[in-house]
């Protein structure tokens, strides 16, 4: 057990608690105005240890920076294309804020305010994104046992606002494919098919299947500058796509020439780069667009035309789900919620058929009385 001295000072009388820690050593803390606040303090220390829940103050000056770049290091689990988005949160939007406060001067209203600040100035992501980075790395401290709770926890974050998403009709897809030139088989195997990017331009001679009409997505191709990194699709699992059989004689003439080895799209050497849809008009992609007369769209937005034709098509949800590598079905109808709006009338319709062949349908039918 610990005591309770006083004091003298400048301020008046002020008292100090000593104690052991855990490993038996031995610490104070002074600056106490009133003996109750002092003993109040020590009470707390001796539940603290006998629950184990004990947080040694010291521990608390380490700085955000040090045990940030120790929780940088230690997420390999992610992949190359997230880890570098991480990075650059960390570096540009957290560390030069907080990288020079200890983990224990962290307050809950200036993690408030820090939000609050971003908020103005980033999108919604991009500030939910850097906060999850502080509060990660305050968990750890709180694992740590440096602090008995994370100060970032619970701080109110902006909503995201879901894009507009566009999607083309068959024939915006031809005339699109038309304009892209000897680009158009690229983009009619991205609108058929919902493969990403990075997994179309990772595709190998050997992952085509033409009896089955198949293709083994095995790969994603994710550039950073002038270096392509290769690793799994983003759900970490491979899957197989069909494709319509239109695509076949366009596939085909991609595999001629090429070893098993070599990649499907471009010379088969190197990986084709994503064209730019910001604001370069030098991009192939978006002079196709220009000239086949469609607004400004990225060519993610041919994934989402994917699924807009395959669920316009009449395929099922598990059908799509597999088709675009989702993890579950439920995550494609969140995703893509607002392509089944019409299948409420379809539901509402089948519902009205089947209660008017039955006693609810008559009885209503009737203004409310029994059918005789």
């Amino acid at each position: 057990m610990g005591s309770v001295t006083s004091y003298e000072s400048a301020d008046g009388r002020r008292y100090r608690v000593r104690y052991r820690k855990p490993d038996h050593s031995q610490t104070d803390k002074r600056g106490f105005a009133t003996k109750r606040d002092a003993e109040l303090f020590l009470a707390n220390v001796e539940v603290s240890k006998s629950r184990g829940e004990y947080v040694d103050p010291t521990a608390a000056r380490l700085a955000i920076g040090d045990l940030g770049t120790v929780w940088l290091a230690s997420q390999t689990h992610l992949k190359p294309s997230t880890m570098r988005v991480v990075e650059m949160a960390w570096r540009v939007h957290v560390r030069p804020v907080w990288g020079a406060r200890s983990i224990g001067g962290v307050l809950h209203s200036d993690v408030q305010t820090w939000v609050g600040e971003l908020s103005r100035k980033l999108s919604a992501s991009s500030v939910i994104r850097a906060y999850g980075i502080l509060a990660a790395i305050l968990d750890v401290a709180v694992k740590d046992r440096r602090l008995a709770v994370n100060p970032a926890r619970g701080v109110a974050l902006p909503r995201k606002v879901r894009k507009r998403r566009r999607y083309l009709s068959h024939d915006e897809v031809g005339a699109l494919a038309s304009a892209a030139g000897e680009h158009g088989p690229l983009v009619l195997l991205l609108a058929y098919t919902g493969l990403r990017w990075g997994e179309a331009t990772a595709l190998r001679v050997e992952n085509v299947n033409a009896l089955k009409r198949r293709l083994s997505v095995v790969e994603n191709a994710v550039a950073y500058g002038p270096v392509v990194h290769l690793g799994t699709p983003k759900s970490h699992e491979a899957r197989s796509v069909s494709y319509p059989r239109f695509l076949s004689e366009p596939i085909a003439r991609m595999c001629e020439g090429k070893a098993r080895h070599e990649l499907l799209l471009g010379d088969g050497l190197v990986h084709m780069r994503r064209p730019n849809t910001s604001n370069n008009q030098t991009s192939w992609f978006i002079r196709a667009l220009e000239t086949a007369g469609l607004e400004r769209m990225t060519v993610h937005d041919l994934r989402h035309t994917a699924a807009s034709l395959g669920i316009s098509s009449g395929a099922n949800v598990k059908a799509v789900q597999r088709m675009l590598g989702h993890a579950s079905a439920a995550m494609t109808l969140d995703t893509y919620a607002d392509l089944f709006e019409d299948d409420l009338d379809s539901v509402s319709d089948a519902l009205d058929k089947a209660a008017a062949i039955s006693n609810v349908g008559k009885m209503w039918a009737n203004g409310g009385q029994t059918a005789r």
